[in-house]
């Protein structure tokens, strides 16, 4: 009976280490991507935060979004929790398909750099907030619209449109990614009645 004991004691050991080399290797493989995006969409006002001007938006396919409105943005005092406004915001956008370092899970949010400007390519006036580093994980993955919500370290979301049908079917729910974002600002908003 010992032996058999130990026989299963060891085929579980063996198993759970197989499967977590499997999973880490499974999540090495993925290549890195980056990518600069114009987010124009209509959703609803779920929390506002006056001071910081951050807005909490759901949008019409459960996409999830935390932007901060620029000084840019008119009639930003207008607004109320459950209005239904349509808006635009520039996003950046690297993922790291690794594990996280002791020292990003002990800071799993460090400020890059305080401002940044977008690309030549983009419109004028598409500045940006600080870029910053995260320790992110995956909340919601939607084959069908093609999207992934990710929640921040803070308990910010944003959604992360995908155009890889192959690398959506390779992530997973709860999955941690290493994101090096730039903070979403919305350079335009409004109500829609």
């Amino acid at each position: 009976m010992k032996s058999i004991t130990k026989n299963w004691v060891y085929l579980i050991a063996f198993l759970l280490i197989t499967t977590a080399g499997f999973s880490q290797d499974k999540e090495t493989k993925l290549e890195d991507k980056e990518k600069w995006e114009l987010v124009e969409m209509q959703g609803t006002i779920t929390e506002i935060n006056k001071e910081t001007r951050e807005i909490s938006i759901i949008g019409s396919k459960g996409e999830l979004h935390t932007v901060t409105a620029g000084e840019e943005v008119e009639r930003f005092d207008d607004i109320e929790v459950g209005d239904v406004i349509t808006f635009d915001f520039y996003k950046y956008m690297k993922a790291e398909f690794r594990n996280p370092t002791e020292e990003e899970l002990e800071n799993p949010l460090v400020i890059v750099t305080e401002e940044a400007k977008a690309p030549a390519d983009l419109k004028p006036g598409a500045a940006l907030g600080a870029i910053v580093q995260a320790v992110v994980t995956i909340q919601v993955i939607n084959l069908p619209f093609m999207y992934v919500n990710i929640e921040g370290p803070n308990g910010n979301f944003t959604t992360i449109h995908m155009k890889d049908k192959e690398l959506i079917q390779k992530l997973h729910v709860g999955q941690v990614v290493i994101l090096t974002y730039a903070e979403a600002m919305a350079i335009t908003l409004e109500k829609v009645e």
